[in-house]
């Protein structure tokens, strides 16, 4: 990954689901989840967000937002969130310049055929924009934990 614990995040703007622009610079306050995901509607990006939709409530406690990312686009966005009734912003990368920025683009391998895609990973940045944790690759079985572990921290 191209960032680094205890340095300041990566500067964004980026189109959410609506079409709105969204800037790191806006959340400055909140802690973030910004989570880079590959695709909507697939099997395992769909089981993130879910998870992640259940939980949603607990983070808000603890004074974060999550933020999702992926090459997408807002329409793509927009369809994902309302049929998973997912409460948070995903933003659209279509590309990548961001997913570059936070390298998370990478070269992947699939039966044999290399390509360039989302890396699952997870950045926690704190109120002053400010890397407090990086999951990359991401493990789905204690993810929520450790997020809600790393969201704590930064309280």
């Amino acid at each position: 990954m191209n960032v680094s614990i205890g340095k300041k995040a990566p500067a964004f703007s980026l189109p959410d689901h609506t079409g709105e622009t969204v800037k790191l610079s806006q959340l400055k306050g909140s802690v973030v989840i910004l989570y880079f995901y590959p695709k909507d509607d697939t099997s395992t990006c769909t089981k993130q967000a879910c998870d992640y939709r259940d939980h949603t409530k607990a983070f808000e406690v603890d004074g974060a937002v999550v933020i999702g990312v992926s090459p997408d686009s807002p329409t793509s966005h927009a369809k994902f969130r309302a049929k998973y009734d997912l409460p948070f912003t995903l933003l659209a990368d279509e590309e990548h310049e961001v997913c570059e920025k936070y390298g998370v683009w990478q070269e992947k391998s699939m039966y044999g055929r290399k390509y360039m895609g989302v890396v699952r990973s997870t950045v926690v940045i704190d109120a002053a924009g400010v890397v407090r944790a990086v999951f990359s690759p991401v493990n789905m079985k204690t993810h929520v934990k450790d997020l809600q572990d790393a969201v704590q921290a930064c309280a």
